[in-house]
């Protein structure tokens, strides 16, 4: 059985269905999903298993048109200019690649799809991109965060009489992560508009992961469901609205919503 329907770099691999050569022996196959499949650099990332096998050129949204400013662009001419940046991880003048801020107030437009295409097309841009540069391929080039889960865990180990095998679980998951947004090159944080009861603890934990990937120019895709002027309101101060527009490009999503397409 050959690994091309599984495998995030069929579509740029020659070996894809190959009988001898797209197996689980595989080298690239095992540096990226583990010999069991389902572990590699594809489980480090932690795209969710719905999203994971897309890419900016395969995605059901690609066809969709979005607003920046008063332009009202394709989604694909975007995103293909934008993936066209990931080259500068290899170049000696560093010049950072943008930030995106994509939000729209309708929930299924299609931010979270864009934003986990984007993730999985960094991986396979990177993992390509360092053996032809004769670099070591980062264990974690890429992370998606999802930001109410990072909310629920911080939750479930700061609530009262909350028993020891849900609290230290939580916690160790939570501090995992933001330790690791705060240094992986490539980050998805997604769903940050939506808060409610947000805490002074949790609002200075996330604020440090964003302050840590501006101020070490690291890339990062947010999705919301409200644009950046509206941070404020629903983080209680403007720091975090601040931090988040420096050097991003923000996106609206326009239209109905496209969940289903994925099905069709």
């Amino acid at each position: 059985m050959t690994n091309e329907k599984s495998c995030v770099l069929a579509s740029a691999c020659k070996l894809a269905g190959d009988k001898d050569g797209c197996t689980s022996r595989c080298s690239s196959w095992v540096s990226l999903h583990g010999a069991s499949g389902q572990g590699g650099r594809v489980a480090a990332a932690s795209i969710p298993n719905d999203y994971r096998m897309d890419t900016i050129k395969t995605m059901p949204t690609r066809d969709s048109t979005v607003k920046i400013g008063a332009n009202t662009p394709s989604l694909a001419n975007v995103l293909d200019s934008y993936v066209d940046s990931f080259k500068r991880q290899f170049e000696a003048s560093g010049e950072r690649v943008k930030s995106l801020y994509l939000w729209s107030r309708s929930p299924g437009t299609g931010k979270t799809t864009t934003a986990a295409a984007l993730a999985t097309t960094y991986l396979i841009k990177h993992y390509i991109g360092s053996l032809a540069h004769d670099r070591q391929v980062l264990q974690r080039p890429v992370l998606f965060v999802d930001v109410n889960q990072l909310q629920t865990d911080y939750n479930q180990f700061n609530r009262p009489r909350v028993p020891d095998s849900v609290a230290e679980p939580a916690a160790q998951r939570y501090y995992k992560t933001i330790e690791q947004a705060k240094v992986t090159p490539f980050v998805i944080l997604d769903d940050v508009g939506v808060r409610e009861n947000v805490t002074d603890g949790f609002r200075g934990d996330l604020h440090s992961v964003i302050n840590a990937r501006v101020t070490n120019q690291l890339a990062t895709v947010y999705t919301s469901n409200i644009p950046i002027s509206e941070l404020p309101m629903v983080f209680g101060e403007a720091r975090l609205a601040d931090r988040i527009r420096d050097m991003t490009m923000e996106i609206e999503f326009t239209g109905g919503s496209n969940r289903g397409m994925r099905n069709k």
